[in-house]
């Protein structure tokens, strides 16, 4: 059982560290301490807090908190989530609001399986609920899964896709976001050949690596730079005797976290020196900016050793997507085979993991599409984040996205609500 020590030594370390600022929040906290005028002590208490809940969130999925939406009757309707496929890796569920007649908008938001629960997407979907029916990928954390329910690699996620349209049945539009914009560009070839009528009217992906060669960033950088065997070595661990998945190979999240904030140390310290500050003076509340931003960041799942290794090793190292090579059950799925649905690219100009270049690659691997169904769109000043969520996407993206899936829709539609 190699590497289980590891990653109990990981969670241990989590766990010390919130127990830390658990001790250190009460212990300055006592009444009595105010009779000193030390502001040492209300600046540790609020270490304490800030450090125990930023800690705490590293073990807990985040809720969806989507409970009303306001429509054009006036009213707000209750919004419920619902399973609609139930699978051992993830689901597909539903957003459903009650007492709203159908939009005309069935939508796959397609989530990322890269550290991040789906609720990542939580804005996303909530500036699209008013003017569609949507419908999004709920990852599970691999910790969770038995060894029993076998493995999940990238053409086992493509199979799921499948699946998952099937399943939502006809006049579906499809938006991937980052990660999965590959697969979901290899999911919809295999749709066209396998079962045309499953196919969605559009696909819409978002700062999505379809060709990673095409402008190099940092993730280029690292998944071109480090073998295969070094990553097996450093990288993965078996899940400790604490969890449903003991003995399950995994890339923990805890380990994929510390690498999201290498990338911009300085900024993830200066906030929560910031947070402190704030805590200390009285400043802060439960649902601020910072709480709200980093409650949904530090909390991390652990992704499947085999599909980890087969992204790094047939996405961006073999390029089999950018290539038009990708296989799936050992046939070859071509995406030149996509001749009826629509596909729209989304860029950020500032985007430091998915660079200008890498998605708008998929316009030319679509060789059975006429020019009149393929659409980008560069958002000059929006970093990677901030095409999917943020000013960037509310105001400019999201508007486009909308009037590109009408265009491809011929169920009737209600109009399109302004977000601000």
């Amino acid at each position: 059982m190699r590497y289980m020590l590891t990653y109990d030594i990981m969670e241990s370390m989590r766990v010390t560290n919130q127990w830390m600022g658990s001790t250190a929040r009460a212990m300055c906290s006592y009444p009595q301490l105010g009779l000193f005028a030390n502001p040492m002590i209300q600046m540790t208490a609020a270490w304490g807090e800030v450090t125990e809940r930023s800690f705490a969130r590293m073990a807990v999925k985040p809720d969806w908190g989507i409970h009303s939406i306001p429509a054009d009757d006036g009213r707000d309707h209750m919004v419920s989530v619902d399973r609609v496929v139930t699978r051992p890796f993830g689901d597909l569920i539903r957003f459903k609001v009650h007492g709203r007649a159908p939009t005309g908008r069935k939508v796959l938001l397609v989530a990322p399986m890269s550290g991040h629960y789906a609720t990542l997407l939580r804005s996303t979907v909530l500036s699209l609920l008013p003017d569609c029916d949507i419908y999004i990928t709920d990852w599970h954390n691999a910790r969770d899964i038995p060894v029993s329910a076998g493995k999940f690699d990238i053409e086992d996620y493509t199979l799921y896709l499948v699946e998952f349209l099937r399943a939502m049945g006809p006049d579906s539009h499809v938006i991937a976001v980052c990660q999965p914009a590959p697969l979901a560009l290899a999911a919809t070839a295999y749709l066209a050949e396998e079962d045309p009528t499953a196919q969605p009217r559009s696909l819409t992906l978002i700062g999505g690596p379809i060709n990673p060669d095409a402008a190099a960033t940092d993730v280029t950088d690292f998944g071109n730079r480090v073998s295969m065997g070094q990553l097996e070595k450093f990288v993965l661990q078996r899940v400790g005797f604490k969890y449903a998945g003991a003995g399950r190979m995994v890339y923990p999240g805890l380990q994929q976290l510390s690498s999201f904030m290498a990338m911009n140390a300085e900024k993830h310290a200066t906030a929560f020196r910031d947070q402190v500050i704030r805590v200390a003076k009285g400043e802060a509340s439960d649902h601020d900016k910072h709480n709200k931003f980093y409650d949904e960041y530090l909390a991390v799942m652990d992704m499947t050793a085999e599909f980890y290794l087969s992204t790094v090793e047939r996405i961006f190292k073999g390029l089999e997507i950018a290539q038009n090579r990708f296989t799936v059950d050992g046939k070859r799925v071509d995406i030149g085979k996509i001749t009826t649905v629509a596909v729209k690219t989304v860029e950020g100009g500032k985007d430091d993991i998915s660079a200008p270049g890498q998605c708008v690659a998929a316009l030319d691997l679509c060789t059975g599409l006429p020019a009149s169904k393929k659409a980008s769109y560069l958002e000059p000043e929006a970093g990677h984040y901030g095409i999917f969520a943020g000013k960037s996407w509310r105001n400019k993206i999201r508007p486009l996205v909308l009037d590109f899936i009408d265009a491809n829709c011929d169920a009737p539609k209600t109009p399109v609500r302004a977000v601000g």
